[in-house]
């Protein structure tokens, strides 16, 4: 499992000299925040799944402290934020708007094209693209409240539990190549 991510991430020491790091410190020189092991993979993905989806903006430097503070994974931590980009947003935002009308026990009132014009402006500007948000209000945020803190507290135990799946499959085939 760890060639697999180690294929992913870039060398630890290239990333902690860019300049676009400098505002971390010393704090990014922790060699717990690179280093690929189950518990930290999985908390940096539920760390970045968790700022991805709760906050629109911002969301890398929030995540890279969280994953600093929290000594997870950075790279992880910060790649995983982007689950919502600008392919993935209308869709992500318009099921946490669905997932809120539910849980309120609202009829959705804001047609699906209304989430389309917001997806496709993603690129324009950022005001008029917060104002249309703003129209979905209370369901929309809830949904998304919800969507941030169940996500990621399933991507850490689903990875914990692959991961550990993986590594006993990987000791029992060993095993059984030295007894055999």
């Amino acid at each position: 499992m760890k060639h697999l991510f180690r294929n992913f991430l870039h060398k630890h020491r290239h990333v902690r000299e860019h300049r676009a790091l400098a505002w971390l410190g010393p704090a990014i020189h922790n060699p717990q925040l690179w280093h690929i092991c189950r518990h930290g993979i999985a908390l940096g993905l539920a760390i970045g799944l968790f700022f991805g989806l709760l906050i629109p903006l911002m969301q890398i430097p929030f995540a890279a402290m969280a994953a600093i503070w929290l000594r997870a994974n950075l790279p992880i931590a910060v790649l995983s934020t982007l689950i919502t980009n600008p392919f993935t947003f209308g869709p992500i935002y318009y099921g946490a708007y669905l997932l809120g009308n539910w849980v309120l026990g609202e009829p959705a009132t804001q047609s699906a094209t209304q989430f389309e014009t917001i997806a496709q402006g993603t690129g324009g500007w950022l005001s008029s693209w917060s104002e249309q948000l703003a129209g979905f209000g209370l369901p929309l945020f809830l949904g998304l409240g919800i969507l941030a803190c169940t996500l990621p507290v399933a991507a850490y135990f689903i990875v914990n539990t692959l991961w550990r799946a993986h590594t006993l499959r990987a000791w029992r085939k060993r095993k059984a190549r030295a007894a055999g």
